[in-house]
């Protein structure tokens, strides 16, 4: 099973499943898991391939959200579910084919359609650190910088090195070969007719308004937010913002 980071005790409130996007791990959504725990349990995981999670050699929505529904059938059974990015495609898709595990669904931006850009430039320069050089994670920080424009990316990527071990907690060949699915979204399920909020940020491109025929076609009682000054890691950019506004629709 997925490995999994408990926050807070269990509550009348439904608990909360919070699934991370590529490349991260339960432990980046430690501050919001928290935040949220307040009036109910949070179970934060780490994807298949990812984190301290097992790797597999498939990686594609229909087995991250079979995983999913096992965490969530060995803990409460059922569950409000929060995903960002290729998280937000696995809680879809979970939502989609298994809907009596899901109360609530938060969709962080992204959208149930296929994308063209793929991530494996990032893949590459991960794989570019040469890791006997590094003692401490800030030596790959600066590896990173050298080959990547984004100057938040060095910062977020080594949050998944393991410098002791001089490793990536990462299957980078696996994500590289599956990426084509990543970057997709399969056929599959019936309708989800609970409560679902696409979140997006003002400044992300991931969730364009000629996506929201598909998506209500799929969820038909999504509604949509925007958080202003936020990109796509809108969750680590405005955190607070983010946090009241997930509350406030669970609570709602």
């Amino acid at each position: 099973m997925l490995n999994t980071i408990l926050h807070g005790e269990p509550t009348e409130n439904p608990t909360l499943v919070i699934v991370h996007g590529l490349f991260g791990s339960g432990r980046n959504w430690g501050v919001i898991a928290k935040r949220l725990s307040e009036d109910r349990q949070v179970i934060a995981v780490d994807q298949r391939n990812h984190g301290y999670s097992p790797w597999f050699d498939a990686h594609d929505y229909e087995h991250m959200a079979a995983d999913i529904a096992e965490v969530i059938e060995q803990g409460p059974g059922r569950a409000d579910v929060l995903g960002h990015s290729m998280g937000g495609k696995a809680a879809m898709v979970l939502a989609l084919t298994r809907p009596e595990l899901v109360n609530r669904l938060v969709i962080a931006d992204v959208a149930p359609v296929a994308y063209s850009h793929d991530q494996n430039q990032n893949i590459d320069a991960m794989r570019s650190v040469d890791l006997s050089k590094v003692e401490r994670r800030s030596d790959a920080m600066a590896q990173l910088a050298e080959v990547l424009d984004d100057a938040t990316l060095p910062s977020f990527f080594t949050q998944s090195l393991d410098v002791p071990e001089k490793r990536w907690r990462l299957n980078l060949d696996v994500l590289e070969r599956e990426m084509p699915k990543i970057i997709g979204f399969p056929e599959v399920g019936s309708p989800f007719g609970g409560p679902t909020l696409f979140l997006s940020g003002a400044n992300s491109s991931y969730v364009k308004p000629e996506y929201r025929d598909r998506i209500k076609a799929l969820f038909p009682k999504a509604r949509f937010a925007k958080i202003p000054g936020a990109g796509h890691w809108l969750h680590a950019e405005k955190p607070r913002e983010f946090e009241q506004t997930v509350g406030a629709f669970l609570r709602a």
